[in-house]
């Protein structure tokens, strides 16, 4: 039987035999310029992406009126082709970007996530395609009971 202390030491040795062999230590599975944005354009301009333009093709679900800001149910899909990213942006939070989504071929491309509002805002979903175009939808979210701190 094999012991907790032996099982960590062999985890140890081949965590150790991958960084010799080039595996990088931490993945960042996450852009921070894009999360400290603090507005629209700055998250679309952190991911490299072109100035959004509204689309039919890509929709956002939410409620209209939220009872508790501290969990708002979202989605967000899209039927546009060669896709790259999805994302779910809250105009008016501390933090603008809420969710980013990468998406291939073999992803349909409909998320659905939750989110803290603080206050009434708009609601985007944004696609990114892979040749850098963006678009958008708007939904704007009241809020009743503020969920950051509120």
């Amino acid at each position: 039987m094999v012991t907790r202390r032996q099982a960590l030491q062999r985890s140890a040795a081949v965590a150790g035999l991958l960084a010799a062999a080039g595996f990088p230590q931490y993945a960042l599975a996450f852009n921070k310029a894009a999360f400290d944005a603090k507005s629209v354009a700055d998250v679309v301009k952190a991911l490299g992406a072109g100035a959004p333009v509204e689309s039919k093709d890509v929709t956002i679900t939410g409620p209209d009126i939220a009872e508790n800001g501290a969990v708002v149910p979202l989605g967000v899909a899209s039927s546009l082709p060669n896709l790259k990213q999805l994302l779910v942006l809250v105009e008016k939070n501390p933090s603008v970007l809420v969710a980013l989504f990468n998406v291939s071929a073999e992803v349909e491309p409909n998320f659905s996530t939750r989110s803290k509002m603080g206050q009434s805002s708009d609601v985007y979903a944004v696609a990114i395609t892979n040749d850098g175009k963006t678009f958008f939808a708007k939904k704007e979210v009241k809020v009743t009971l503020g969920g950051c701190g509120g």
